[in-house]
């Protein structure tokens, strides 16, 4: 509480009632260094989205469903939990007029007008940063140099996506695009860095006119003489003259990404200079992999699928005689992945949540928290791995013996979802609302649902969350060959237990049809589905799978794992 009350005493110097925290840094990416996460530091809230509003009497921190459960047990002391979209700032405010003060460096305009455009809140620009002006701390910056990927590992040269994008500006007759978000730039330069613990993104900014010229802005001490070399065309100048460069350029057209632009950013183009209404196109190309991708990430997911196979054999075969926790269980997966040559680093931090603390969607186990795994129980294990070259991401949850019934019909309906998102009959104009009332199906005829998406995009060899496709409620951007989504269904009874299977598919062409095929390969527990809710469709499904897993992870197993995969795999 002295954090806050440190933080409210700033209040009347600026002349402001409240003050926005924010959870990402400036360069708007989901995982930060744990020097820039401010919104932790005052809330003590570890996940990856979600903002605060601190009031002089009051103190409310906003997530969404994912993290409800989670943001009560970590910040409910001394902040009231909201979960937007069905709670918004509009509810707390009541039509006052407040004088609510934010960092311009760390909010888009898109940010505020989605979550405050109801209010009748005045918005301070402030140049400090409130929580930095009470937060002393050693800002521990990596000093990870940029690295261009190997021609071998890239579908396509940094040449020809310039093209693509400088055509993009001549067909929106634009002068030049600012494009923020670091992965976008890694994208566009095949290039890769070392900036966050779980994906491998290069901090930067990029300044694009339609004559092909480029500055690169970021870390000059990350710029190797040889990795400019590879560059034509491309000036690199340290992140601190970007406001220069942009002051003086003077009545250009813009294309900028709301997405991750700052407000501190924005203002500066708009000054001298008109922004248009376009998004940045590198999201839609970055989303459609090109087949030397596919390949790689195909050969990823069987390293992967190894190792998590053979931690699922571990955990059957010793959590009855040996002390095994959350956290322990997820260092030995670690160990697992860690024995790949091609393994790098983690993709996200590992979920690994047995009991009722299966039951919090992105749990992380803490010293506090952690359990051990218990005969009767279910096990949720949600991890991946970034690896040359391929970005992982895949559920299990284990039958530590569980007998349950009930758990066991859930489960099977939620794989039933899981079949169906597998087996969805793709169209042109197929987009991932229509799938995702199909995954929700077989839960929602005995009333049951969960409060996530069903699927997200998933980076090459970079962020395990992009966009613009998804498979969610909301989301109609259609799905193109070469696309990567996660099918995810799940369910979570509170304080009890959580049930989730998710696999990475991508979507495929064979002459004129396309459709979903699985990249991840790992076994489904059988010991959790009731086969009596299973249709011959489903059961076919899941036998072929299992048989494919079969076949593409024996190499990697000894000859006692051999005859584990065997039964895991055998038939229903």
């Amino acid at each position: 509480m002295e954090k806050i009350n440190n933080l409210k005493k700033n209040f009347k110097t600026e002349g402001i009632d409240g003050y926005i925290v924010s959870k990402n840094d400036e360069f708007f990416g989901e995982y930060i260094p744990d020097y820039k996460d401010r919104l932790k530091y005052i809330s003590n809230f570890s996940g990856s989205y979600g903002f605060a509003i601190i009031l002089k009497e009051k103190n409310f921190l906003f997530v969404d469903g994912r993290y409800t459960l989670q943001a009560t047990k970590e910040s409910g002391r001394y902040f009231k939990v909201k979960t937007f979209p069905n709670e918004l700032p509009k509810d707390i405010f009541n039509n006052k007029i407040l004088k609510i003060g934010f960092d311009p460096k760390l909010c888009t305009k898109k940010f505020l007008y989605f979550f405050f455009k109801k209010t009748n809140c005045k918005f301070i620009s402030l140049n400090n940063n409130l929580i930095d002006s009470i937060w002393k701390r050693k800002k521990r910056e990596t000093k990870k140099k940029f690295y261009v990927l190997p021609e071998e590992s890239v579908g396509r040269n940094y040449k020809f996506k310039i093209k693509k994008i400088v055509s993009n500006l001549k067909k929106k007759q634009a002068d030049f695009q600012l494009i923020t978000a670091s992965e976008n730039n890694a994208w566009l330069l095949n290039i890769r860095g070392g900036d966050t613990k779980y994906t491998p993104i290069p901090y930067s900014y990029i300044l694009i006119d339609k004559n092909k010229n480029i500055n690169f802005f970021s870390d000059s001490s990350k710029i190797t003489n040889s990795l400019k070399k590879k560059f034509s065309k491309v000036k690199f100048f340290n992140i601190n003259f970007i406001s220069d460069i942009l002051l003086k350029i003077k009545k250009k057209r813009f294309i900028i990404d709301k997405n991750t632009c700052s407000i501190y950013l924005e203002n500066i183009i708009e000054k001298n200079n008109v922004i248009l209404d376009q998004k940045d196109p590198i999201y839609m190309l970055k989303a459609i992999k090109e087949t030397k991708e596919i390949e790689n990430i195909k050969q990823a997911h069987i390293y992967d699928g190894a190792a998590l196979t053979k931690y699922i054999i571990w955990i059957k075969k010793n959590f009855i005689k040996k002390n095994i926790t959350e956290i322990s269980g997820e260092q030995k997966l670690l160990s697992f992945r860690k024995k790949n040559k091609n393994f790098k680093f983690l993709s996200f931090p590992t979920i690994s949540g047995t009991g009722p603390n299966g039951a919090i969607i992105h749990y992380k186990a803490s010293k506090k928290t952690n359990r051990k795994l218990k005969k009767g129980d279910i096990y949720l294990v949600d991890s991946g791995g970034q690896y040359n070259y391929g970005t992982t991401d895949v559920t299990r949850t284990i039958s530590l013996l569980n007998s349950n019934q009930k758990i066991k019909k859930i489960f099977t309906r939620v794989l039933k979802g899981h079949i169906a998102v597998a087996n969805f009959n793709l169209k042109k104009n197929t987009s991932g609302s229509m799938i995702d009332r199909k995954a929700r199906k077989y839960l929602r005829q005995i009333n049951l649902d969960y409060a996530h998406g069903t699927g997200h995009g998933v980076g090459y060899y970079l962020n395990v969350h992009e966009g613009p496709h998804a498979i969610s409620k909301g989301n109609i951007v259609k799905f193109q060959k070469g696309m990567i989504v996660s099918n995810e269904p799940g369910y979570y009874e509170k304080n009890k237990f959580g049930i989730r299977i998710e696999n990475l598919i991508y979507v495929r062409k064979n002459k004129k049809i396309i459709y979903f095929d699985n990249l991840t390969m790992a076994p489904i527990d059988k010991n959790l589905i009731d086969e009596t809710l299973l249709n011959k469709k489903e059961l076919n499904w899941i036998n072929n799978y299992h048989k494919i897993v079969f076949f593409k992870l024996k190499k990697f197993m000894n000859k006692t794992e051999i005859l584990e995969l065997k039964k895991a795999c055998s038939s229903i």
